[in-house]
């Protein structure tokens, strides 16, 4: 069976940035399990496993613009402390829910501290990064009614309700 719209499909992966450090991996652990054709996984890598079958391995590098986006500065902002109301302890590294400029909610994630002022980055730790990732499909299958009407695959390795 072919990787198309609407098969569920797990893989066990690698992810490595172009210096080849591990960002993330399923090695050790379950294999990532997703539904086909419903945005789950970024775009460059869902292409490239398109036509697959179980036990077809690959390596697929990811430009941002297929990944996470491109590093945008705009989404960089000093903030004060006293917007962080109700946080005793601020630290580097910290996230909060934030609304976008676009009224949407977004994580950003604190890059800095100077007294008062708080330096947040609403861009994802990824974003301008190419991916690398070494890829082997390890099961297809068709996806229920309905994992295809929630958009996403239940049971072992998916999302439970």
């Amino acid at each position: 069976m072919l990787i198309a719209a609407n098969k569920a499909v797990s893989i066990d992966y690698t992810l490595t940035n172009d210096a080849g450090e591990v960002i993330d991996s399923s090695a050790g652990g379950a294999p990532l399990v997703y539904l086909h054709g419903a945005g789950n996984i970024i775009a460059g890598l869902e292409r490239a496993l398109e036509g697959k079958q179980v036990g077809d391995e690959l390596n697929v590098a990811v430009e941002p613009e297929d990944a996470y986006g491109e590093y945008s500065a705009e989404l960089v902002a000093t903030l004060d402390r006293a917007m962080f109301e109700g946080v005793d302890q601020l630290e580097v590294g910290m996230q909060f829910h934030a609304s976008g400029p676009d009224g949407s909610m977004q994580i950003v994630t604190i890059r800095d501290i100077d007294g008062d002022d708080v330096t947040v980055d609403g861009n994802h730790p990824l974003a301008g990064q190419r991916l690398n990732f070494k890829v082997k499909v390890v099961t297809v299958r068709d996806a229920s009614d309905e994992e295809i009407a929630h958009g996403h695959i239940h049971g072992e390795g998916g999302h439970h309700h």
